[in-house]
């Protein structure tokens, strides 16, 4: 799986780490249950949140693919020279959501560390921590949509 200029990027690399972690942890938590008679229930914990990362990671990778849902059939009617207009609107109404995720995400990071207080109830880490990744890992969206949003562009003939 490779980028639109055929070389991978550091996005493929964050999905390919974090979906083997994943799998790895699922994978030790079944030898525990079936050879061990014993769950690591607390590795739950940290799949669902390598889960969320995933997601993010993978959002950006969708972008930039142009694989993000669409509303292709009204998108086809428009005319070449309203295309890129729809084009650009798509791609800063997409940075706008996530801009304001973003925001909200470093507005709840700041009330974790200094107001609530919060742990994770199966390993007892500030939740915050948890948080902490989202924002960076943000950037492979705003890469995606903009590479993405370009490609498109400059595909559309006049």
């Amino acid at each position: 799986m490779t980028g639109p200029e055929g070389k991978l990027h550091w996005e493929h690399y964050a999905a390919a780490l974090l979906l083997s972690a994943m799998a790895l942890i699922a994978f030790l938590n079944i030898l525990g249950r079936y050879l061990f008679h014993y769950s690591l229930a607390f590795t739950e914990e940290i799949t669902i949140n390598l889960f969320v990362y995933l997601v993010v990671v993978g959002s950006g990778l969708a972008f930039e693919k142009g694989s993000q849902l669409g509303m292709v059939s009204l998108f086809n009617i428009f005319p070449p020279r309203w295309k890129k207009r729809v084009i650009f609107l798509g791609a800063l109404l997409s940075a706008g959501l996530f801009l304001a995720v973003d925001i909200l995400l470093i507005q709840l990071i700041y009330y974790e560390l200094t107001i609530f207080k919060a742990t994770s109830p199966a390993l007892g880490i500030p939740v915050w921590i948890y948080y902490l990744p989202l924002p960076p890992l943000s950037i492979s969206v705003f890469r995606g949509i903009y590479q993405g949003a370009r490609r498109r562009a400059e595909s559309i003939r006049r």
